[in-house]
């Protein structure tokens, strides 16, 4: 497995912001109102993972006073972050697509609402893009100091 790309993931966020774009400029009416709640769930959601990040960097790393990680628990790790990413991906793109598509629509009290749930959610889901990247790349395993000696062409240490 190879780690998400950023370039991947920004790809996908315009894509998808532009289709729900197209689709509400006509669809909007037909629509309920959003709910909040998204929010606070992608926020507990990027929490968690920020967390586990900085655990499993830190047992990854054989810090002091932590335990070893079993590796099958790195590796589903590193899925979970890769899935989460490209899932908030969507999400912020759906969301972006919703503001960009309510943001000429300010002057009424539906859509300015819905705009800004729509704006904070799309902050959120980045937030998420962001912890599942750093959840990711705590997951990789240290290079060995001889071989980042190699990489860089000095002689590895005696």
């Amino acid at each position: 497995m190879k780690p998400s790309r950023p370039l991947f993931l920004l790809a996908l966020v315009v894509v998808v912001g532009t289709i729900t774009w197209a689709v509400l400029r006509t669809a909007y009416v037909s629509l309920p109102p959003l709910p909040w709640t998204a929010v606070p769930t992608l926020l507990l959601l990027a929490l968690g993972e920020a967390f586990t990040g900085v655990n499993i960097l830190r047992r990854i790393r054989r810090k002091p006073g932590t335990k070893p990680v079993e590796p099958l628990v790195v590796a589903r790790m590193a899925a979970f972050a890769k899935a989460s990413a490209h899932a908030a991906a969507v999400l912020a793109g759906v969301f972006g697509g919703f503001a960009l598509s309510l943001s000429n629509a300010l002057d009424k009290q539906t859509p300015r609402a819905d705009f800004f749930v729509s704006g904070a959610t799309f902050l959120a889901a980045v937030v998420l893009i962001a912890a599942a990247i750093f959840l990711e790349y705590s997951c990789r395993v240290p290079k060995d100091p001889d071989e980042r000696a190699r990489d860089l062409g000095a002689s590895p240490r005696t």
